[in-house]
């Protein structure tokens, strides 16, 4: 009699226990939701974070309130997750940039918000959520769907008959896999990604450029660079001009310019910076040598420094960064005379170009050759033109600076101006955005944001400019603009009547294609680079 109470007792323990596995319920939407955003590229899905949120959710907890509870504990676990899958800005920086995003007006936060949301993808949603309702009566829905994370999760170990991995999706744990036997593009051997940007990292870190003896006499021109906020080769096409005729009146381009990252102060910092090879994000806030100091190595020439912007400078600590951290410790002109053109995002004026480059030439001494430093956001996301409603378009602004420019040129050509003018862009404006980022967001330096169109137009110069630009096909960065400037003074174009254009552009630094922002790295050029977020494993940058 015992024994058959104690069978009796054995055997209704697992169809006690069974009584608690309730499923995942509406959770199941959740994680189908996220599976298909994945297969599509358009996340990331850390699959060990996924299934122990799953085990929490199916854990059999008897009582019925203690079950409940559970599900409303896991709504903001949920929403960290999944904010955690996708390529947004990690929380932590969102935190730390709590003081810029509260200066953003609520219309261009709306406007951001309108770009997050995929209409696309909340019909897809609604699709699931009428076909879970539909097949949820006669089918265990979290069955397959914990299935389907732990074949994500095991992908990676599969192989087919041929022995070749099964592919999953647009970026895999396998493709991460893949990252980390790579070929050095400048020394053909086989290294990881990490090998290979700490080997580029120590070789710029060797990279100088010798300027001249100091000159006997003082340089027979002005030196002007204009650093546009939100350009690049893809924003270009992507506004339709690239015939533009400023493209084709300057004396040199670089096709492959990378501006090696996608945030503006970071961007003007190396710019200032660039008389030294590459450094990493962090090291942009520490002490530099002077040599290192664009504006100082010219400074030591003999040109007077300055310092002009189109905007107050403020959002971000621009002006404090590239003072402190660029070495421009100069006052920035007056904008007291100055008409606000637009307005930026958190509502603060923006002067014209044409405008402001003016006042500047007036208010310079003739006598004394400038080196200036020209910042302008005209193009920048988020801008409103004076007197009209809505966001700016980007189309008619950039063909406006364009104009303004060439504008600019034909100006100081008439007053006889001699002037060695240098276009660096800090970043696109992702005008496309991508698989990893809505259009606008630069959190990421994708090559499409980082390709940068600079170029060099030589104003009043005594001999003939080439007939067409010279293009610099090489991958070159900030390096080869401080070489160039070095060049300029060493060969004393300006008091030449013929010059060697080919000797003036011969072997300029070339440098391999790596871009960072804080936390993320990219790397491998245009064609197939490899990304590394937060210090995780690197992987495909999703095309």
């Amino acid at each position: 009699m015992l024994a058959t109470e104690n069978s009796s007792s054995d055997s209704s323990e697992p169809q006690l226990v069974l009584r608690y596995w309730r499923g995942l319920g509406l959770w199941n939407l959740y994680f189908l939701l996220k599976l298909a955003l994945y297969w599509h590229g358009a996340i990331n899905f850390h699959v060990l974070e996924n299934l122990v949120f799953a085990a929490f959710l199916l854990a059999p907890l008897p009582p019925l309130w203690l079950h409940r509870v559970r599900h409303l504990l896991g709504i903001p676990v949920g929403l960290l997750l999944f904010y955690h899958d996708t390529w947004l800005p990690p929380l932590s920086r969102l935190m730390a940039q709590t003081s810029q995003v509260a200066a953003f007006s609520p219309a261009y936060l709306w406007e951001l918000a309108g770009r997050i949301i995929s209409f696309e993808w909340l019909g897809i949603a609604f699709l699931m959520l009428v076909g879970y309702l539909f097949v949820a009566p006669w089918l265990r829905v979290s069955v397959p769907v914990i299935l389907a994370m732990l074949w994500l999760g095991a992908a990676p170990w599969l192989k087919d008959d041929a022995g070749e991995a099964i592919p999953v999706a647009a970026v895999t744990p396998q493709a991460q896999n893949e990252a980390t036997l790579a070929v050095s593009p400048t020394t053909s051997v086989a290294e990881s990604p990490d090998q290979m940007l700490t080997r580029f990292y120590r070789q710029e870190s060797e990279r100088r450029t010798d300027f001249p003896a100091i000159l006997e006499s003082a340089p027979p021109f002005d030196v002007l660079i204009i650093n546009v906020c939100s350009l690049s080769w893809d924003d270009i096409a992507v506004a339709g001009l690239e015939d533009h005729p400023l493209l084709k009146k300057l004396d040199i381009v670089f096709d492959q310019f990378n501006s090696a990252t996608s945030y503006s102060g970071p961007a003007s910092i190396r710019l200032l910076r660039a008389s030294c090879g590459q450094t990493p994000h962090a090291e942009l806030y520490e002490p530099q040598p002077s040599q290192c100091l664009l504006f100082d190595n010219l400074a030591r020439q003999g040109f007077d420094r300055s310092l002009v912007l189109n905007h107050d400078g403020q959002f971000d600590d621009y002006l404090q960064a590239i003072r402190g951290n660029g070495g421009l410790e100069v006052p920035m002109m007056s904008q007291a005379s100055l008409t606000p053109r637009q307005t930026a995002f958190d509502g603060s004026p923006i002067y014209g170009d044409l405008e402001t480059l003016q006042a500047w030439d007036r208010t310079r001494d003739p006598q004394t050759p400038s080196a200036t430093f020209y910042n302008t956001v005209t193009l920048h996301d988020g801008n409103r033109i004076v007197g009209q409603r809505g966001f700016a378009d980007y189309a008619p602004r950039l063909r406006q600076l364009f104009d303004d420019l060439l504008a600019l040129f034909a100006q100081m050509e008439e007053e006889g101006r001699r002037v060695a003018v240098f276009i660096v862009p800090e970043h696109g404006a992702a005008l496309r955005g991508d698989k990893m980022q809505f259009v606008g967001l630069r959190e990421i330096p994708s090559p499409s944001i980082t390709h940068v169109p600079a170029g060099m137009k030589l104003i009043g110069l005594p001999a003939a400019s080439p007939e067409a630009p010279l293009h610099i096909e090489e991958t070159s960065s900030y390096l080869a603009i401080s070489e160039l400037v070095a060049r300029l003074l060493e060969r004393d174009v300006y008091r030449q009547e013929r010059v060697d254009w080919n000797a003036l552009t011969k072997q300029l630094p070339s440098i391999d294609w790596v871009a960072e922002n804080e936390g993320t790295v990219v790397m491998g050029g245009r064609n197939a680079p490899y990304i590394r977020l937060g210090g995780e494993s690197w992987m495909p940058y999703p095309q």
